[in-house]
């Protein structure tokens, strides 16, 4: 009882490091427009910011994996919540003729999630077994889509309120330095694959080396398709929370007739960033939610025999992504026509792109063995940001420039260009949901050869046992005989 109450303090004080990082990730987008305007940056260097954090949390990632498998995680958390509280801070602090130093401190940050985000589903892993994992991890990535409402929420209207957009990101540093204390205090290490040992099952090996651990997780067809079908997919989600509350404010302002977006009331854009960060909420939440429930459908088949399958999380995040791909298209091809419109398509498109923020998490643990577990989260948050929200944010504010030269700037250009560029979206979508389908089909292959894997060995030491025993007895039976 004492420990079941030690995880679940652990997993409430994860939870909140994770939601704090996530309002933090987004209260810049929740403010981009000001942004724009104090530092006189175009679409291609707004997208920037997000690019550069991104690319530092990539870089970062496979070092973290690498000492997350080693040494403890707990410290290593620490360490970068320390540089994250620091990077974050001081990033307000930079005047507007110094956009560069900027983007260098904003990149720094991603240095602290990188600590944070490859490690602690490892952690999550250790203290919980498969039967309640699902569910820890359903409650765990509920601060993903929350975190990122709030972000929108609160940036936007401290900054209105202050007048000053930076007030509106220094707000998560309060919440970072509560959150550190409570990670210092509540929150402790636990033995890699204790939860595996108490399933009966246990690697034959607690590490092996760096370049060996690559190759075993290149050749798990499973990890591979399941990371470039969430690729695809954080592509779309980059970009969908880095440039739409910009798209509708550039709707807005065009199709009520104002020359430029500084014309919208100010209550219009606290508007937006509020219903905005709602929606993202409310459909990551429900998302989220519908996700986990369609796998347990699958998995203990409650729509009836035949819907039995171990495949189910695979599956349903399948279905999330086939949901958001038609609900895109319509959102960059119809949404001017009606504001209703846009914030129902967003809606929609939210929760099918969050179904499946903790199922990829349990596919990959029932493919990767325990002491390779961080560096197989490592570099999936390397490829999906590398290919995703990194590059993606950028290629579509590159591409709305190209689309916006030689035309007049106005409100009517800058939401045509972003509007366009951004319909790459919905064929990514389209391919993350082909991707999540085959790995589904791969997935029973590679799931059965881990379980052997760590299963084997405990079956030859129990042989061994029994064979010592007979040997024993047999000893005890001929000193016996001659006595």
């Amino acid at each position: 009882m004492v420990n079941e109450t030690r995880d679940y303090i652990s997993i409430v004080v994860l939870f909140c490091v994770n939601l704090v990082n996530n309002i933090d990730r987004f209260t810049i987008a929740g403010v981009l427009p000001e942004v724009q305007s104090y530092y006189d940056i175009n679409d291609s260097m707004g997208g920037m910011i997000q690019t550069v954090f991104l690319i530092s949390f990539m870089i970062a990632s496979p070092i973290c994996g690498y000492l997350g498998d080693r040494f403890n995680r707990k410290y290593i958390m620490m360490v970068g919540m320390v540089i994250w509280l620091i990077c974050v801070c001081g990033s307000t602090f930079i005047p507007g003729n110094l956009f560069p130093l900027f983007l260098v401190l904003r990149s720094l940050v991603g240095i602290g999630e990188a600590s944070y985000v490859n490690i602690c589903p490892t952690m999550i892993s250790d203290m919980f077994t498969t039967d309640k994992r699902t569910r820890v991890y359903m409650l765990f990535y509920l601060a993903v889509p929350v975190g990122s409402g709030l972000g929108y929420i609160i940036s936007s209207n401290v900054a209105s309120l202050t007048g000053y957009w930076q007030w509106g990101v220094r707000v998560t540093g309060i919440g970072g330095v509560i959150a550190l204390l409570a990670l210092l205090f509540l929150v402790y290490e636990p033995e890699r694959g204790a939860a595996d040992k108490v399933e009966g099952k246990e690697s034959v090996r607690r590490t092996t080396s760096y370049i060996k651990d690559l190759r075993i997780l290149l050749r798990c067809p499973t990890y591979v398709v399941t990371t470039m079908g969430y690729t695809c997919l954080i592509f779309v989600s980059g970009t969908l929370t880095w440039w739409m509350p910009t798209i509708i404010e550039y709707s807005a302002a065009w199709t009520r007739g104002y020359a430029s977006i500084k014309q919208l009331p100010s209550s219009f854009k606290n508007q937006t960033g509020i219903i905005f960060g709602l929606l993202t909420t409310a459909g990551g939440i429900i998302g989220v939610l519908l996700g986990n429930i369609i796998a347990q459908c699958f998995l203990y088949g409650w729509l009836g025999p035949w819907s039995k399958t171990k495949r189910g999380h695979l599956i349903a995040a399948g279905f999330g992504a086939m949901i958001a791909t038609p609900c895109l298209l319509a959102l960059f091809t119809l949404g001017h026509k009606s504001e209703i419109l846009t914030w129902v398509l967003v809606g929609i498109s939210c929760t099918g792109l969050c179904f499946n923020w903790s199922l990829n998490v349990e596919v990959f643990n029932q493919v990767v063995a325990p002491e390779r577990r961080s560096t197989a989260f490592s570099y999936v948050t390397l490829v999906s940001h590398l290919f995703g929200d990194a590059s993606g944010p950028y290629i579509i504010g590159a591409i709305s420039d190209s689309i916006k030269s030689g035309h007049v700037d106005s409100p009517e250009w800058d939401y045509k260009s972003l509007a366009y560029a951004s319909l790459l979206a919905p064929f990514m979508m389209a391919a993350s949901t082909l991707l999540y389908l085959l790995a589904a089909i791969l997935f029973k292959r590679d799931a059965a050869n881990l379980e052997r894997q760590m299963t084997s060995h405990i079956r030859n030491d129990d042989k061994k046992a029994a064979y010592s025993l007979d040997i024993w007895s047999d000893d005890c039976l001929d000193n016996v005989s001659k006595f």
